[in-house]
């Protein structure tokens, strides 16, 4: 595992866990230590603003791991992030007991507004954080496991995977709406009041919050690359490039694509989970395809089957949408990010940090000949040219 790590882990990739490390550490200390009115002070609603874009990124990351490495374009992975949420959202609301509006101790408001007699079965349980933690990873995984071993036992690819995938969202959006779903129909869960016994509002939860995010996003970030760097990420890619090759030559390709599909999941689903307590409710919105549709246009932006550029589109869209929907343009937002998708895809097909990478390769290659010159020479050999 240490060699894998070391193996998998070059120097942009230490260079990203370096910046995300030090955002996730600097940012809370200086809301929780310097003054108000600080020029230096990060104020609480912008750790939380920031906190929001983190999750995005790891959504991100478990998009470009099954679409820019293995050719798996879904249009469906907001559900996995909502369910990890619900999931979150579920634990908080058994949080407030008596505290809701109409003080029961065991049914959240809204079902004792709707008359329910008792907590639903699949509400137990969810009073203890293990139990809550295990369901943010384990409902999102089980529904991607069985989701894809039905659609690539059958062999579906390409376009009819996305529709599928994004006829398995909407499906779940609807049924989430119905108020007798029992999970809070069209309003979600909110009203949140602790997490682990911590107040959610408070100024050291939100800090610690954003903190466990860019933990969570360093993590997904080094799973990511070691899947990709491995002997399965070689075999992923030769999937992503010619699925029927790599199945002549005797790979279970849908055993690959199920794993990889499923892992995905899960991380969207923690994901998810770390997105609720930071934005304070959850509700069937969060299932709509337009979110899927959003996220897939991140990885675009970024840089697909660059796990980096995943990541900075994210945060990159996510910031742009928050500076241009609090002006004058906000009626124009959705135009806007559609002009942004069309010239990204004409003007820089491979995103941001694709093209950053096709740009500095020669620079490089160039590099690296005249260290390899310079070597030689004091050496007193004639060096060997690089293969074009």
């Amino acid at each position: 595992m240490p060699h894998l790590l070391t193996r998998s882990l070059d120097r942009a990739a230490v260079s990203f866990v370096l910046v995300v490390a030090a955002c996730g550490l600097l940012i809370p200390l200086s809301n929780l230590l310097l003054p108000t009115g600080s020029a230096l002070q990060v104020p609480t609603y912008l750790v939380a603003l920031w906190g929001k874009y983190v999750c995005y990124a790891i959504l991100a990351l478990s998009i470009d791991l099954i679409w820019g490495y293995c050719g798996i374009l879904s249009l469906g992975h907001g559900a996995f992030f909502a369910l990890g949420g619900y999931a979150m959202g579920m634990y908080l609301m058994r949080q407030i007991g008596a505290r809701g509006v109409y003080g029961n101790p065991l049914l959240p408001d809204f079902m004792v507004f709707l008359n329910w007699p008792k907590l639903p079965w699949y509400w137990y349980g969810f009073d203890m954080f293990w139990f809550a933690a295990l369901m943010v990873v384990l409902v999102p995984g089980l529904l991607a496991f069985c989701f894809g071993w039905l659609a690539f036992r059958s062999r579906v690819t390409g376009v009819y995977l996305s529709i599928i995938t994004q006829a398995m969202t909407y499906a779940l959006l609807l049924g989430f709406f119905r108020n007798d779903f029992g999970f809070g129909g069209n309003n979600g869960l909110t009203d949140f009041k602790d997490i682990l016994g911590f107040n959610v509002q408070a100024e050291g939860t939100r800090a610690a919050l954003f903190a466990l995010s860019c933990l969570a996003l360093i993590l997904a970030f080094v799973i990511c690359r070691a899947v990709v760097s491995s002997k399965l990420g070689k075999v992923l890619i030769a999937i992503r490039d010619a699925e029927s090759r790599t199945r002549f030559l005797g790979y279970r390709v849908e055993s690959y694509k199920l794993f990889v599909f499923t892992l995905s999941a899960c991380m969207a689903g923690v994901a998810g989970a770390l997105y609720v307590p930071q934005v304070g409710i959850i509700n069937p919105s969060e299932f709509a395809p337009g979110n899927s549709i959003e996220a897939v246009i991140w990885v675009a932006v970024g840089g697909r089957g660059t796990l980096v550029g995943a990541a900075l589109g994210a945060i990159v869209v996510n910031y742009a949408k928050t500076f241009f929907t609090s002006g004058a343009l906000a009626p124009y937002w959705l135009f806007m990010l559609g002009a942004m998708f069309v010239l990204v895809t004409l003007l820089l097909p491979k995103g941001i940090v694709g093209t950053f990478n096709a740009w500095w390769e020669p620079f490089k290659t160039k590099r690296i000949e005249a260290n390899a010159e310079s070597a030689a020479r004091e050496d007193g050999v004639s060096a060997p040219k690089l293969a074009e």
